[in-house]
Formats: C-alpha cells, sequence, structure tokens
C-alpha cells in the first residue's frame, strides 16, 4: 500500500515538525549565545534528525548534504543530519501499478517477462524494481514518486530554514552559492531523460576503464519519470572490509579511478558517492549507478584544482593565488589565502606523500574535525568566505570517496596514483574532450 504520510496532508503535517524543530532551534540558540540559557544540542539534533527521517524527497537529501559541509551547521546537528539514510520505505504494489501504466499505458506489463513487485532499493526520490525485459535481459526499472516536482519546490522552501538556521550559527562559509547550487543539481534529478543522457557521457567517459561498468539505458522502456537500465550484479562494498590488503587497495584504486577520471580528463563529477549508488564484482571492479546528481565543471575548474596542488607541493603562494581565482574565488586577501592554504595542505595532503600510506594516517579521531573547526574559525574572524557553488558537490564527492577509502583500510601511494592522472594535462585539451563528450550524450 502506497505510503499515506507522502500524501499532500502527511507531507504538510511532517514539513510543520520540521518547522517547529527549526524555529525552536533559532530561538534556542539566540537563547543560549545571548542569555547564557542552556541548550541540550544532542537531544535537539537527534529530534530534527526524526522530523526529517520520516520525509521522503529532496529535503532529506538536501539535508545529508548539508552536513558534509564543514561549520554550516553546529557539530552536534551535522553529525546527526550525516545519520540520514536514503533509504526510505518503499511505495507498494497498488502505487507501482498505477505509476508504471501512467508511464508505460495500462499493458505495461505485457512489455516485461517479469516484474518483482517488491522494490530492490527505495531511495529518497524514487525506487528500484527488478525486471526481465522481453529479450530475457535483467533490468533495473527506477520509478519516481507521485508529485515529486512539486514537493521539490516545498522543500526548497524548508531548506531555506535550514540555511536560516546555519546564518544565525553564524558560520564561517556563507552559504547563498550553497542553496543555488542545492537548487539546481536536485531539479536535474527529476529529469530522468536527463539522466539518461548521463548514463551515456559516463560510458563514453570510462568506456577504456576496464574495471568500472556502466549500465545502459532502455529507451523503449522509459520516461521522463521512469528510467530502465540494464541490471548490474554486484555486492555491497562493505562487504569488502575483510577481504585481504591487496584487493581491498586494488578496490580502491577502482573506486578512485571510477570518480576522478571523468574529472580530470572531461570536468565531470559523479557528485553521490552513495553506497548505494555502487557495487562490486568477484574481481574487485566497481558498478556505477544512478547518474541523477552529476556535476559538470568549466574546465577552468579542473585547472585550479590542479594548480593549487602544484602551488602546495612548491609553496608558491602567488600560484595558489592563481588557482583560487580559477575556482571562481573573488576579493580573497593574502591572510585568508594563507588561511584557505592551511584547509587545502590538509586535504590534498595524502596526494602530496610519495608513497604508500592510509588516508587518515597520522590523524587523529574525528577525521578532520578539530582542523576544520580551527581553519573554519579563523576564516569568520576575516569576514569569512563564499564559496563557488562548483565546491558544493565537488566536496560532496571527497568526502564520500574518503570514507570509502576509510572504510576499506586502504593503503596507496596516493600520490602517483594523482599524479598519473594530471600528467600532461592541458586545459584546452580537456574543453575540446568536454564538448566532444556532452555532444555524444546530447547534454
Amino acid at each position: 500500500m502506497a505510503d499515506e504520510g507522502d500524501s499532500l496532508g502527511g507531507r504538510l503535517g511532517r514539513y510543520a515538525k520540521v518547522g517547529t524543530s527549526m524555529g525552536g532551534l533559532a530561538v534556542r540558540l539566540a537563547g543560549e549565545r545571548y542569555l547564557g540559557l542552556s541548550l541540550d544540542r544532542d537531544r535537539h539534533a537527534s529530534d530534527l534528525k526524526a522530523a526529517l527521517g520520516g520525509l521522503k524527497g529532496p529535503l532529506m537529501k538536501a539535508a545529508q548534504l548539508l552536513a558534509t559541509i564543514p561549520d554550516a551547521l553546529p557539530p552536534e546537528y551535522a553529525r546527526e543530519l550525516a545519520q540520514l539514510q536514503a533509504n526510505a520505505p518503499a511505495m507498494g504494489w497498488a502505487f507501482v501499478r498505477r505509476r508504471m501504466a501512467s508511464e508505460l499505458g495500462p499493458d505495461w506489463q505485457t512489455k516485461f517477462q517479469k516484474f518483482e513487485k517488491e522494490a530492490s532499493f527505495a531511495a529518497s526520490l524514487g525506487q528500484v524494481h527488478r525486471a526481465v525485459l522481453p529479450d530475457g535481459s535483467d533490468a533495473a526499472v527506477k520509478l519516481q514518486y507521485p508529485d515529486m516536482a512539486s514537493a521539490l519546490e516545498a522543500d526548497l522552501n524548508q531548506l531555506k530554514l535550514v540555511f536560516a538556521m546555519g546564518q544565525r550559527f553564524d558560520p564561517a562559509i556563507r552559504t547563498d552559492e550553497i542553496h543555488a547550487e542545492i537548487t539546481t543539481r536536485l531539479r536535474e534529478e527529476l529529469d530522468y531523460r536527463r539522466e539518461a543522457k548521463h548514463v551515456a557521457l559516463y560510458r563514453h567517459m570510462l568506456r577504456d576503464e576496464p574495471n568500472v561498468h556502466v549500465p545502459d539505458t532502455v529507451p523503449s522502456h522509459s520516461t521522463d519519470r521512469l528510467l530502465t537500465m540494464n541490471w548490474l550484479a554486484g555486492e555491497p562494498l562493505l562487504n569488502w572490509k575483510e577481504k585481504p590488503q591487496e584487493e581491498r587497495d586494488a578496490l580502491a584504486v577502482n573506486m578512485f579511478r571510477a570518480w576522478y577520471v571523468p574529472f580530470y580528463s572531461y570536468g565531470v563529477i559523479h557528485g553521490d558517492p552513495h553506497l548505494g549508488n555502487y557495487s562490486v564484482r568477484p574481481d574487485g571492479s566497481v558498478n556505477l549507478m544512478d547518474f541523477g546528481c552529476v556535476r559538470i565543471f568549466p574546465p577552468r575548474f579542473v585547472k585550479g584544482s590542479i594548480e593549487l596542488y602544484r602551488a602546495l607541493m612548491t609553496d608558491d603562494l602567488d600560484r595558489a593565488v592563481a588557482a583560487y581565482e580559477d575556482w571562481g574565488f573573488s576579493g580573497l586577501t593574502r591572510e585568508t589565502i594563507t588561511v584557505l592554504n592551511r584547509w587545502a595542505a590538509f586535504l590534498y595532503g595524502p596526494l602530496m606523500d610519495d608513497r604508500p600510506r592510509r588516508l587518515t594516517e597520522g590523524v587523529a579521531g574525528g577525521y578532520g574535525r578539530e582542523m576544520a573547526q580551527d581553519v573554519f574559525g579563523e576564516l569568520r574572524k576575516l569576514g569569512g568566505v563564499r564559496p563557488p557553488r562548483e565546491f558544493v558537490f565537488m566536496d560532496r564527492a571527497a568526502i564520500g570517496l574518503g570514507s570509502v577509502f576509510i572504510h576499506l583500510r586502504a593503503s596507496i601511494n596516493w600520490h602517483r596514483l594523482f599524479e598519473s592522472l594530471i600528467e600532461g594535462f592541458d586545459v584546452d585539451v580537456l574543453a575540446a574532450r568536454q564538448q566532444e563528450a556532452l555532444l555524444q550524450a546530447g547534454l
């Protein structure tokens, strides 16, 4: 049976809970700051997570993302929201029948040899069913939840409350560009025809990577709100945590190349390295799935990423300034750049160390939190920064992949792996390659 909680009345009721929770937090933060009142942040953050967690749709996905942006929220809230899982209860068979009929016609079941009634995976925007096509091949059928377009706009209004709360907390990161980026990307994720083009783009970009697999789409069984792809069999990455070191390291390299070959060769990144968006084959190769959140970057942005790395390797402040400008920062003082470089040196650290090592080697528990709080505290004193919107999903990918490498306890020479990707980099060559790839994919 369909989840009645996602009816209009159900959503409004949960919005009220979220709004009350957000408004209450703003009042309590003000009381804590100006009146010396005590606030049990841990308890309130847990209540907020419970309110958000019951809500399918973009708001939950945006809250997960917000939790990864340093200093955008008090740490207690970031910790709780990071635990939100995009694994909402699936809609029932009655819903599925109605939705499939509206997309493929009343005779839709004749277009499959088999269609499993139970969803294999349910996320914040839709759910996936396993099916068998007329030719006998296995397929993944991704069906969008109803009324997601209108829900998106309502959720984006709710998201403003989240950002208002962050601003009241006086963050070092100004969130206007972050909000604009999340809005654009979430609207794109509802367009399954665009996602089909993203699939084509990734098949092109990773065609020479034997250890990364991308599905193909089935246009005859796809619409604006329905996307059918061939099924890629694999097991969860966490099943590999106890494999021998050599196998874990090889898997980490495959994951690294799956994400960063497209970025450094084409200026494109998969912005959602959620555990449900990939699986692992018995030989350690990687299946990539779910291409709704794909970010295409200006070639200059990719150049900035490499130039900042080179600047840090040679301790060249002028080159770092140029790199930040390539990224789209403006109006940075030398003092602000010096502080940003401290954060960049921490993030780039594993890439600058020419030896096999674990990602968190030499870092105490709470990976990066103390460093982040120190750096962003200094940025606040200097007036804060407004990061270019491209950073939102670039950071999300880096944080998500970093979590994968930590889970695997991978020990790799990250420096040489990175150097092999950027060797001979030419921004004009990348621009031409990107344009060709986008044209081929119809983007």
